[in-house]
C-alpha cells in the first residue's frame, strides 16, 4: 500500500498569527488609500503664471502695506497681439529681440563680468510689459475681482504709440486708446468707483500720450487726455510734473532682473568693491544746440573731453556700445559720479543705470529725478546725488572735487542701498525678502488710491 502523506493537524497558534497578520495588512491598506500621504511639494498657487518655470520652495505671501490686485484679462488687441507683431512696434527699432522673455529681452549675463546670471538686454521703454509679467505671479494678485482693492489694466500703450509715431491720421493714431477707454467704462468693476481704483502702467513718457495742439506734433496720441483714463492712477517713466497728481514716475527698465535676495546682495557687494579711477563720466550724444538741453549737453561734453578725470563716451550713430549693457556698466562702475543731462525729455534711463552701477548721479535739472520719482528716491536729494544749477557753465570738475571723501563714500553707500527698489525683478521672483520697483509702486498705490476713495466719499 503506497504511502500517503497525511495533512498536519492545524496549529491553533499559527492560525491565529496568520489572522493577525491579515488583519494588520488590511488595516494599513485602508489607511493608505483613505488618507494618502502628503507630498513634499508646495501647495498650488492659483495666482502663479502657468508659464513660470521656477521651482518655488515656499509660497510667498503678500507683504504688509500692499492691497490685493486684480489683473484684467484684456482682449489680445491691447497687449498680446501687439507683441506678436513685434517687427512693427517701433518705427526706429526691431522690437522682437526686446519683447522676448516677458519683456526682459535677450540674456547677456556672460558679457557683464558678474557672478550673477540675471542680466538681459532690456529696452528702456518696456516697463509696462515687465510690470505685467511681474503682476501675473505677484503674491498680492487675486483672481476674484470682488476681493480686489486695485485693478491693473495691462495695456501696452507705450509699445503701441511707438508704432504710430509717423501716422499722419490722428484718428487712426488715437483709435486703440479710445477703444480701451470704451472697453473699461463698460466693465462692472469700473462702475464701482468710476476707475479711481484702476492702474495703468506706461513704458514711455507722459508726453507721448498727451498730444497738444500748441506744440509740434511728436507722434503722441490722446490716451492721457481721455476723461476715463484721467480717473485712473497712471505710472509712467516720466510724469507731467506740474498738472496731474494721478501721474506717478516709475523707474526706467534697466538690465538687471534678479530672482532672489542672494543675487541682489551679490551684485551690491560687487559694485561696492569696484575700483573707480574716473572722477566723473558721461555717456550720451549731442542734442540740437539751439535748445536748452542741447546747450547743457554740449557744455558737459566739452568739459568732460577737456578733463583728464572724466570718461566720455560719445554715442554717435553706429556706435552701439552705448546700448551694450556690459560696456555701459563698465564705464559707470569705474566712475565716482555719472553726469545726467536732459535729452529729448527731462528724464533718462542712464539715471537708473548709474544707481545700478553704484555711481552717484549728477543732475542739471530738478525734473530729471527730484520731481519724478518720489516713491523710489530719498526725500533729501543731497543724500544720493549732486545738483549743479544753471546751464552747466560752472566747472563740473571743481564742484565734484570739493565734496569731501567721507561724504562721497556715504552717498555711494546710499546709492547702492537704493538698487533693489529701482530694479524690476525677474517675473519668476518668488523671494519676498527684497522689494523691487513693482513692490514699491504697489505699496504706494495702495495708500494713494485709499486716499482718493476716502476723499471721494466725503
Amino acid at each position: 500500500m503506497p504511502f500517503i502523506k497525511q495533512p498536519r493537524p492545524a496549529n491553533p497558534c499559527t492560525e491565529r498569527y496568520k489572522c493577525l497578520i491579515l488583519f494588520i495588512s488590511a488595516w494599513f491598506l485602508l489607511l493608505f488609500f483613505w488618507f494618502p500621504p502628503k507630498t513634499t511639494q508646495p501647495p498650488h498657487n492659483p495666482n502663479t503664471d502657468s508659464k513660470t518655470t521656477t521651482t518655488i520652495a515656499t509660497v510667498p505671501t503678500c507683504e504688509d502695506g500692499i492691497a490685493s490686485v486684480y489683473v484684467y484679462d484684456l482682449p489680445p488687441e491691447f497687449n498680446l497681439r501687439l507683441v506678436q507683431d513685434c517687427r512693427h512696434l517701433n518705427v526706429f527699432t526691431d522690437m522682437c529681440p526686446y519683447v522676448a522673455n516677458s519683456g526682459l529681452g535677450q540674456p547677456v549675463s556672460e558679457e557683464m563680468g558678474s557672478t550673477t546670471t540675471s542680466w538681459f538686454a532690456t529696452h528702456q521703454f518696456i516697463a509696462e510689459m515687465i510690470f505685467h509679467a511681474r503682476m501675473k505671479n505677484h503674491p498680492c494678485r487675486t483672481l476674484d475681482p470682488a476681493l480686489a482693492d486695485l485693478f491693473f489694466v495691462p495695456f501696452y500703450g507705450g509699445l503701441h504709440v511707438s508704432s504710430k509715431f509717423r501716422e499722419p491720421d490722428l484718428m487712426a493714431r488715437d483709435a486703440l486708446a479710445i477703444k480701451l477707454a470704451e472697453h473699461l467704462s463698460e466693465q462692472p468693476w469700473w462702475q464701482r468707483h468710476h476707475g479711481k481704483d484702476h492702474i495703468l502702467v506706461l513704458g514711455r513718457t507722459a508726453w507721448d500720450f498727451m498730444r497738444s495742439t500748441r506744440g509740434p506734433d511728436i507722434g503722441a496720441n490722446c490716451l492721457l487726455n481721455l476723461p476715463v483714463v484721467r480717473n485712473m492712477s497712471v505710472l509712467t517713466v516720466e510724469r507731467h510734473p506740474w498738472s496731474n497728481l494721478d501721474q506717478h514716475g516709475i523707474p526706467y527698465s534697466s538690465c538687471f532682473h534678479p530672482s532672489t535676495k542672494e543675487e541682489m546682495l551679490t551684485w551690491q557687494q560687487e559694485v561696492g568693491q569696484s575700483e573707480r579711477p574716473h572722477l566723473f563720466s558721461f555717456i550720451g550724444n549731442p542734442r540740437n544746440g539751439s535748445t536748452e538741453a542741447g546747450v547743457i549737453r554740449g557744455e558737459i561734453m566739452r568739459q568732460c573731453a577737456e578733463s583728464t578725470r572724466c570718461k566720455l563716451v560719445r554715442c554717435v550713430e553706429g556706435w552701439r556700445n552705448c546700448y551694450a549693457p556690459g560696456e555701459v556698466m563698465k564705464v559707470m562702475r569705474g566712475s565716482q559720479f555719472c553726469l545726467q543731462a536732459p535729452g529729448d525729455s527731462f528724464t533718462r534711463r542712464s539715471t537708473f543705470d548709474s544707481v545700478l552701477a553704484g555711481c552717484i548721479p549728477v543732475f542739471f535739472s530738478r525734473h530729471t529725478a527730484y520731481t519724478q520719482y518720489a516713491w523710489f528716491f530719498p526725500a533729501d536729494p543731497s543724500a544720493y546725488s549732486v545738483y549743479i544749477e544753471g546751464n552747466a557753465t560752472r566747472r563740473i570738475e571743481e564742484v565734484l572735487l570739493k565734496i569731501p571723501t567721507e561724504t562721497v563714500q556715504r552717498m555711494r553707500s546710499r546709492v547702492i542701498d537704493m538698487i533693489p527698489t529701482i530694479t524690476y525683478a525677474h517675473p519668476n521672483k518668488s523671494d519676498s525678502q527684497f522689494r523691487d520697483a513693482v513692490d514699491v509702486a504697489l505699496a504706494a498705490l495702495s495708500k494713494h488710491v485709499h486716499s482718493k476713495l476716502q476723499l471721494h466719499d466725503q
